[in-house]
């Protein structure tokens, strides 16, 4: 079972990103806070995070820049999900280190799809 990281200052998106993850057998954490997110990747070595970007603070493409190029976090696959969508979001997005890019609200099986790939499965 994957244990995934969600990213998130949004009770509401926290709660259906994790009732999808959960009732597909996936182990999942979250936090509200871009820098939390940060220090939670380390220590929790999560196989997969979801990162909001528009947070309080740091910003979601912040912190995936930030655990993209540390060596302790650099291995984990980052999926940003967020309402920004506009093609120059994903594409800065991208070049932050994430692997792929979910406007909200997020369609279950593409959402799921979508994991899978990232996971490598």
């Amino acid at each position: 079972m994957a244990n995934i990281l969600i990213v998130d200052d949004s009770p509401t998106e926290i709660h259906v990103l994790q009732g999808i993850l959960q009732k597909h057998g996936y182990s999942v954490e979250a936090v509200m806070s871009a820098e939390e997110g940060i220090a939670k990747a380390k220590s929790m070595k999560p196989d997969l995070i979801l990162m909001d970007v528009v947070m309080p603070g740091m910003n979601g493409f912040q912190a995936t820049r930030a655990i993209s190029k540390d060596p302790e976090t650099q291995h984990i696959p980052i999926i940003i999900v967020s309402t920004k969508d506009q093609e120059t979001d994903r594409v800065w997005g991208m070049r932050q280190g994430a692997k792929d890019y979910i406007s909200k609200p997020v369609d279950e099986t593409d959402f799921l799809n979508k994991i899978s790939s990232a996971l490598g499965k």
